[in-house]
C-alpha cells in the first residue's frame, strides 16, 4: 500500500510597507498596523485592515460590557424611586471601557480617514459622521466601497 504524504507549504506574502495599504491583511497584521500607525492620518488603509480592526474593536467592547454587567452592573436600589446605583464591579467596568475608548479613539479616526483615502475620498469626509442619523450610515457606506487606484494620490512613501 502506498503512503501518501501531503505537504502543505505556508504561503507567506511579505507584508506591505507601513506607508502602503496591505490588501488581504490577516487579522494579526491588521491589529499591529493599527497600533503602529497610531495617529497617521495620511496614506491609505485597505478594506481588510479596516474591517479586521472593527471586528476586534467590537469584540473587545462586547467583552468589556459583559464584564461590567456580570460584575455588578445593577447595584442597590437608591431611594424609593426604583432607580439603581451602579455596583462596585460596574465602576471598574466603566473605568475599563473609558480607558479602552480613550486608547483607540485617535487611531480609529486615523484608520477611518486612511480607509476613505483608499476609496479616493478626502479624509475630511469623516465629518459627515457628525450629521445625525444618516451621517454614520454614509461613512459606513464609504468604508464599504472598494479601493480605487486614484486613491494613490494620498500615499506618502517614505525614502528607504
Amino acid at each position: 500500500m502506498k503512503e501518501f504524504r501531503l505537504s502543505f507549504q505556508q504561503q507567506t506574502t511579505p507584508a506591505a510597507p507601513l506607508w502602503a495599504p496591505y490588501y488581504g491583511a490577516p487579522i494579526g497584521e491588521a491589529a499591529k498596523r493599527f497600533f503602529k500607525k497610531y495617529a497617521t492620518f495620511t496614506g491609505r488603509a485597505s478594506r481588510s485592515e479596516y474591517w479586521w480592526w472593527m471586528l476586534i474593536s467590537v469584540v473587545v467592547s462586547i467583552v468589556l460590557n459583559i464584564i461590567m454587567s456580570v460584575t455588578g452592573g445593577a447595584g442597590a436600589t437608591a431611594g424609593t424611586g426604583g432607580s439603581t446605583a451602579p455596583g462596585p464591579g460596574a465602576v471598574v467596568g466603566i473605568i475599563l471601557i473609558v480607558i479602552w475608548g480613550l486608547a483607540v479613539i485617535v487611531p480609529s479616526l486615523a484608520l477611518t480617514v486612511r480607509r476613505l483615502h483608499d476609496a479616493n475620498f478626502s479624509g475630511w469626509m469623516i465629518l459627515i459622521g457628525l450629521v445625525p442619523f444618516v451621517g454614520s450610515l454614509a461613512v459606513l457606506i464609504f468604508a464599504l466601497l472598494p479601493s480605487k487606484p486614484e486613491g494613490q494620490r494620498f500615499d506618502v512613501p517614505k525614502a528607504a
